[in-house]
């Protein structure tokens, strides 16, 4: 898929004006431009990203605070998704209520309940919710860490970092593969390698992030299919190990 500008605005309802200044302050870049024009184009993962924006533009996050979240290497998107799911439902009932009782009116019917106006049980879960995912994903030293130190890196750099990465998982597919359980030794100690690497090349890494990690790695589809590359059930069989190494 590859959508210019306009298309891309036409298709999500954001007008391009937003989409300059999404680009512009980082939020969501094209996935390329062209050279010779500067025209911007973009594929279904930039589609997939402003998703994740508009979620969270639904439920009055600040744009600093979203870039923060999904920047974050630890956002775990089934995580976040069912959060703000509970959060509309309770704003559908709220909505369903008001549009009940002009209903009601309409029918001449006397009602002077004030009940449907409401809203301090949505609010209160959506404070709650706004403060355990900053707390969670947004501007957090290990974020801080890895943006500082990935900035100064060169293509090479990350060419390196991506195949040593894969390199890591196909070593737990060799291990998957051989029927070493994730909590037998050489699984954790495969465990201990990543650890090491992620703390190494982009924060420091600790037993919380990689647990949110490892979930990331087998529920996130983009990363679920590219660690299945190494060998089916891979990533899996990675949060499993990870899970188990985080309760010693």
């Amino acid at each position: 898929m590859k959508l210019s500008i306009s298309e891309m605005a036409k298709l999500t309802g954001v007008s391009v004006r937003t989409l300059h200044y999404y680009d512009e302050i980082n939020l969501l870049k094209p996935s390329y431009v062209q050279e010779e024009n500067g025209y911007r184009y973009y594929d279904e993962k930039a589609l997939g990203r402003l998703q994740k924006i508009l979620f969270y533009r639904e439920l009055d996050f600040d744009l600093k605070e979203i870039l923060e979240i999904i920047s974050n290497p630890s956002f775990n998107q089934s995580l976040a998704l069912s959060k703000q799911k509970e959060l509309l439902l309770l704003k559908k009932q709220r909505l369903e209520g008001l549009i009940n009782l002009i209903e009601r009116i309409n029918k001449e019917e006397i009602d002077m309940s004030f009940n449907e106006f409401d809203n301090k049980d949505y609010e209160k879960i959506k404070n709650q919710y706004a403060k355990e995912a900053m707390e969670r994903w947004g501007e957090t030293s290990a974020y801080n860490e890895n943006v500082e130190k990935t900035s100064k890196y060169s293509n090479e750099k990350w060419d390196k970092i991506n195949n040593d990465m894969m390199n890591i998982f196909k070593g737990f597919s060799r291990l998957f593969n051989e029927n070493e359980k994730p909590s037998d030794i050489k699984a954790q100690e495969q465990v201990g390698k990543l650890r090491d690497f992620i703390t190494q090349n982009h924060y420091n890494c600790t037993k919380e992030i990689l647990k949110g990690l490892g979930l990331m790695y087998a529920e996130d589809k983009r990363f679920k299919e590219t660690i299945d590359k190494t060998g089916e059930g891979t990533a899996n069989y990675v949060n499993e190990a990870i899970l188990h190494y985080c309760k010693k």
